[in-house]
């Protein structure tokens, strides 16, 4: 193997480690402080941890170049708007115990953007592929048919959420942090105004009286930038067939935190719906692995 892919590989690995382990106990932790207040931290620092990646990398240039296009800002206002669903869905799973629901989401998210592609794009599909889709559509006829109460739609929409993101930016040609900062920078005055809101009835923890925990609070934005650093370098180096195997760590960590570590329940029902999707991404990694 190359310098250039090992190094990929590392670098996709400690991505996809990240969003699976550090990131889900960094947001489990801060929890306490109410998922809606915990999602607006994550969008107003990430948008200042981007401005400041753009300051240091030197690309103001390319942003300026992205914002002069009228099709970019409409692209980027609907991949805002998605990735502002998953970012808020993602916290409010990891605040009331459904991260096993959430790593669900992942876990089928690979699949269902190949389907999106087949529907909006006309890539092609073979049968290994047509079976994995069946296989997940099934799991989640399951659920719905046998409990709905057990039904994940927690992960559902995680897994719709990000995989119409990736379709959206498929649209256009942006850099994926230039991207982001301009997604981020259509949610930050949202964002702003819901801190002022929740900070004019006293319901903040982030306050200078509580200096720990405000700086601890902005690592949301480190939190959600870094790994999409790694992972996105990751991809440059040894392409999306490598690194869409490699993205499976993110879903199993969740998976083992959730059900082994925060004893989250885990009924008969989903047992029988997750063997399914298992047996999905099986199929669906061994078709990666031929095709890399």
């Amino acid at each position: 193997m190359s310098q250039h892919f090992n190094k990929g590989l590392i670098l996709t690995s400690l991505g996809s480690f990240w969003w699976g382990f550090i990131g889900v106990i960094y947001f489990e932790y801060v929890a306490f402080i109410g998922h809606v207040e915990l999602v607006v931290h994550r969008c107003l620092w990430t948008a200042v941890m981007l401005v400041i990646t753009t300051i240091y990398l030197r690309k103001w240039n390319t942003f300026l170049s992205v914002v002069s296009s009228k099709k970019n800002l409409l692209y980027l206002f609907l991949s805002g708007l998605l990735i502002f669903i998953n970012w808020a869905i993602w916290i409010y799973a990891v605040a009331t115990e459904r991260i096993i629901d959430a790593s669900f989401g992942y876990f089928i998210m690979p699949i269902i953007s190949v389907l999106l592609g087949f529907i909006f794009f006309k890539e092609r599909l073979n049968k290994k592929r047509i079976f994995s889709i069946v296989l997940v559509l099934f799991s989640i006829l399951i659920m719905i048919f046998l409990n709905i109460k057990t039904l994940p739609w927690v992960g559902i929409i995680v897994a719709l959420s990000w995989a119409f993101y990736n379709l959206v930016r498929k649209k256009i040609n942006v850099d994926t942090d230039i991207g982001l900062l301009i997604e981020s920078l259509y949610i930050f005055p949202f964002a702003l105004i819901s801190f002022y809101l929740i900070y004019s009835k006293g319901l903040n923890d982030f306050s200078l009286t509580s200096p720990g925990l405000s700086l601890f609070l902005l690592l949301a934005g480190p939190m959600t930038v870094i790994p999409l650093f790694l992972y996105v370098r990751g991809v440059e180096l040894i392409g999306l067939g490598a690194t869409g195997m490699i993205f499976y760590i993110t879903p199993t960590l969740q998976f083992i935190l959730g059900y082994f570590y925060y004893n989250e329940e885990f009924s008969l029902i989903k047992l029988v719906s997750f063997i399914i999707i298992w047996i999905a991404v099986i199929i669906y990694l061994k078709d990666l692995y031929e095709k890399n």
